[in-house]
C-alpha cells in the first residue's frame, strides 16, 4: 500500500504544470548554439574541426576540418581500408548510439537502439492504480509486455559489417554509439579520479553486447550485464568470450556475469553472484524509459540501478526527451510524427500520464515496440529515494556541442565514422535521396570556405537523434 499511496503522490505532479514545463523546455532544448549547423538554422561560426579515417568497405571516407552537425548514427568503430579525405564536419543536429569499435571483423551491435525494451502489448492507455488490487489481471498484462519485449529483441538478427554499413541509418547508429562512447568515458574518469583500481559496472539493459569493447577500454575490473532478452544475453556473453580468447597472453581483461531478468520487475541483488557487490557506475542506455508504465517497476528499475551504487559512484544513461516528444507532438496534425527513418505514434494527444503514457516508436530495422513517456522532473525525484544527485541532464545537441570541443573526442568522432561525407565521393552515394536532407550541409559549404567533404547527418537522421538527452546522478554519502 505503500507503493499504491506513493504512487498517487506522484500522479498529483500533474501534467498541467509538466506540460507548462515541456513548453518552454522544449523550445530551449531544440534551440541551435551559434556554433553549429543544424536544418532550419543559419551558421554564424565556422564549426570545430575534425578528421574522420577509415570507415569500412564502401563508405571509406575521413573526416579532417570543420564539422556539420545534422544528424548522427549510433554504431561501432571499426577502421577498415584507410582512406583519408579531409573532411570538414558541420554540426547540425545529434543522434544516439552505442558502441565504440569492436573487431574488424565482428562489430557489435549498436545499443542506443538494440537494447532491452519492454513493451507495452496489452497496456491500457491509463494504467491506473487501481490494478493494486487485481494482481492476477496485473501480471498477465505485465507479462504480455515483458514477454513483447524479450521477443521484439531475441528476434533482431545479426548481420554482418558489409550490410550494416549500408543501412539508411549508419551514420546515425554511429553517432550515437560515440554519444555512449563520450559519456562512459567521462564518467569512468570521474571515477578513477577517486579510486584506481577494482572498478565495478553494472550494465542494465546491455543488449548483444554493444558496450563491451567501451568497458575494456576504460580498464574496469568487474562488468555485471543484465538484460531482458536471453538470447541478447547469450549474445552478449560469446561476444565477452570472444574478446577473452582474442587478448595476448599479457593483456588484462575485466571478469563478467551475465543476468537474464526484467529489472523493472525483478530485483538484481537477489541474482548476482555476491549479493554484497557494490558497483562505481550503472551505465542505463536507451532502456530506463521501458520501466515508466508504472511507479512501481519505475522504482524497481531505480533500486536496481542505485541500490548497490558506493557513495560517489554513478548512474548514467540516454533515453528519449520526454518535452522534445510532446512538442513535435503537440506541432503534428495528428497522433503521430516522424519520417521515413523513425516514426513515434501517441494515443492521443493532450493527456500524458506520469506513468503508463504509452507511445509506439519505430526505428528503421532496429527498434519496433512501443515505450514509456519519461518525466524527466519525475526521475530526478524519484532518484532521491535512493540517495542520488542529478549531476545534470543535456540534450543530445548541447552534449555534442560541449564534448566536441575536446580533440580526443573529435579524434574519436572520426575513427567511428560518426558523419556522412557530404558530397559524397565519385565511387560512392549518399545515405538519403532526399535532396533537402543535405540542404544545411549544401548551404555550409557555399557560406564558407571549408575542405571537402564535410562531415553530416542528414536531416532525417538529426530528427531522429535529437529527441534523447544524456543524463548522470551520483549517488551522496
Amino acid at each position: 500500500m505503500e507503493n499504491s499511496a506513493k504512487a498517487e503522490e506522484c500522479e498529483k505532479l500533474s501534467l498541467k504544470e509538466a506540460k507548462t514545463s515541456i513548453d518552454s523546455e522544449t523550445e530551449s532544448s531544440f534551440s541551435i548554439d551559434e556554433n553549429t549547423t543544424s536544418p532550419g538554422t543559419r551558421l554564424s561560426e565556422k564549426a570545430p574541426t575534425c578528421g574522420l579515417v577509415g570507415t569500412p568497405k564502401k563508405r571509406k571516407m575521413a573526416f579532417e576540418d570543420d564539422l556539420v552537425k545534422e544528424s548522427s548514427s549510433c554504431g561501432e568503430d571499426t577502421p577498415s581500408k584507410k582512406r583519408k579525405l579531409d573532411a570538414g564536419i558541420v554540426p547540425e543536429e545529434k543522434g544516439s548510439g552505442d558502441d565504440e569499435g569492436i573487431s574488424r571483423k565482428r562489430r557489435m551491435e549498436s545499443d542506443g537502439f538494440t537494447k532491452d525494451e519492454s513493451t507495452g502489448d496489452g497496456t491500457q492507455k491509463k494504467r491506473k492504480i487501481e490494478l493494486e488490487d487485481v494482481p492476477e489481471k496485473r501480471k498477465n498484462l505485465e507479462e504480455g509486455h515483458s514477454s513483447a519485449v524479450a521477443a521484439h529483441y531475441n528476434e533482431l538478427q545479426e548481420v554482418g559489417l558489409e550490410k550494416r554499413s549500408q543501412s539508411r541509418i549508419f551514420y546515425l547508429r554511429n553517432f550515437n554509439n560515440w554519444m555512449k562512447s563520450v559519456l562512459i568515458g567521462e564518467f569512468l574518469e570521474k571515477v578513477r579520479q577517486k579510486k584506481k583500481r577494482d572498478i565495478t559496472v553494472l550494465d542494465l539493459g546491455c543488449g548483444k553486447g554493444g558496450d563491451l569493447l567501451k568497458w575494456k577500454k576504460g580498464r574496469i575490473d568487474k562488468l555485471v550485464c543484465t538484460d531482458i532478452a536471453d538470447v541478447s544475453v547469450k549474445q552478449c556473453q560469446q561476444r565477452y568470450e570472444d574478446m577473452k580468447n582474442r587478448c595476448r597472453d599479457n593483456e588484462y581483461i575485466f571478469s563478467a556475469e551475465f543476468i537474464t531478468a526484467d529489472c523493472s520487475k525483478e530485483l538484481l541483488i537477489d541474482k548476482f553472484r555476491d549479493p554484497e557487490m557494490c558497483f562505481d557506475i550503472c551505465s542505463c542506455q536507451f532502456v530506463c524509459h521501458y520501466s515508466f508504465e508504472s511507479y512501481e517497476q519505475a522504482d524497481i528499475m531505480l533500486r536496481n540501478a542505485c541500490e548497490r551504487l558506493s557513495p560517489g559512484g554513478y548512474f548514467i544513461g540516454t533515453t528519449p526527451n520526454s518535452f522534445e516528444l510532446i512538442r513535435r507532438l503537440e506541432a503534428s496534425e495528428t497522433e503521430s510524427f516522424g519520417n521515413e527513418i523513425y516514426t513515434v505514434k501517441f494515443q492521443k494527444k493532450g493527456d500524458y500520464p506520469l506513468f503508463g503514457c504509452k507511445y509506439d516508436f519505430n526505428l528503421e530495422g532496429v527498434v519496433d515496440v512501443p515505450e514509456f513517456l519519461v518525466y524527466f522532473p519525475l526521475l530526478n525525484e524519484m532518484a532521491k529515494k535512493y540517495n542520488m544527485k542529478l549531476v545534470y541532464q543535456k540534450t543530445f545537441l548541447e552534449f555534442y556541442e560541449e564534448k566536441i570541443k575536446n580533440n580526443e573526442n573529435k579524434m574519436l568522432l572520426k575513427r567511428m565514422q560518426a558523419l556522412e561525407p557530404y558530397p559524397a565521393s565519385e565511387n560512392s552515394r549518399l545515405a538519403s535521396e532526399k535532396a533537402d536532407d543535405y540542404e544545411h550541409a549544401a548551404k555550409y559549404m557555399k557560406n564558407s570556405q571549408v575542405r571537402l567533404p564535410l562531415g553530416t547527418l542528414s536531416k532525417s537522421e538529426w530528427e531522429a537523434t535529437s529527441i534523447y538527452l544524456v543524463f548522470a546522478f551520483e549517488k551522496q554519502q
